[in-house]
């Protein structure tokens, strides 16, 4: 049986969810323990177990200060969030997981659902954490975490050239001719990079506009990045094109 530990300041919000957990039926055993970050650390060092679930504010810190405590992280986080932009943004860019409070049983279960399916892999969660690491710190450029099977890259953001849909999958290309195919929508990556100077010019191409080269007006036009490729721009999208592009 799995051990999920539930580290939350609010006694209620711990034991909801560990009454949650067992009405799943998932042979999880939920554990409420932990309602800092001092006595987080204790717990995860007390319990060894398999799935975290960490608050993000408590009295003496965040939970990232948690995770920052731990040489070694043998297990799989989600966070536990009322709703704080910032630390979302930083959580998604780390291709880490999280619930929103209060917490929805359905929303609980498909993340359980999710960590069940990667508990059992080889750990590579480091590069992720430390990417965390950098993306709650003001002012920093994010990185962006790209999980493909075989590997988890962290690519700056200033790195990627373009983005291309293959129906789920979404190809990175990226300086240096490196390419990254990752199983996840160009839609999930057009939200996340919104206000990153990266614009969806076309239903399959999302374009980081500071590799942009020129339009060229011929065969109906289309976008010619600095690596020389070429992307379609919808007709809808050439005014909003254009204004940006002189905004530069």
């Amino acid at each position: 049986m799995k051990k999920a530990l539930i580290i939350d300041d609010e006694q209620r919000t711990r034991e909801l969810i560990a009454k949650m957990i067992e009405s799943f039926d998932m042979d999880i055993e939920a554990i409420p323990k932990g309602e800092n970050v001092k006595s987080g650390i204790e717990a995860i060092k007390e319990i060894q177990p398999d799935l975290v679930f960490l608050d993000i504010q408590m009295p003496d810190g965040t939970g990232f200060d948690l995770l920052k405590a731990l040489p070694e992280k043998n297990f799989e986080v989600i966070f536990i969030t009322a709703h704080e932009e910032f630390a979302i943004k930083a959580i998604k860019f780390s291709a880490l997981d999280y619930i929103l409070k209060p917490v929805d049983p359905e929303e609980l279960r498909a993340a359980l659902e999710r960590a069940l399916e990667t508990m059992n892999e080889p750990k590579e969660e480091e590069p992720q954490f430390e990417a965390l690491q950098h993306n709650i710190q003001p002012n920093q450029k994010r990185r962006l975490v790209l999980k493909t099977q075989e590997s988890v890259h962290v690519v700056e953001l200033d790195h990627i050239i373009r983005c291309e849909a293959d129906r789920n999958y979404t190809s990175f290309y990226l300086t240096g001719g490196k390419k990254i195919l990752v199983s996840r929508t160009l839609k999930d990556y057009e939200t996340l990079l919104a206000g990153h100077n990266f614009l969806r010019v076309q239903q399959s191409h999302l374009i980081n506009l500071n590799f942009v080269d020129r339009y060229d007006k011929g065969n109906g036009g289309a976008v010619v990045m600095k690596d020389g490729s070429e992307v379609p721009l919808s007709p809808a999208k050439r005014e909003i094109f254009f204004q940006i592009l002189e905004n530069l």
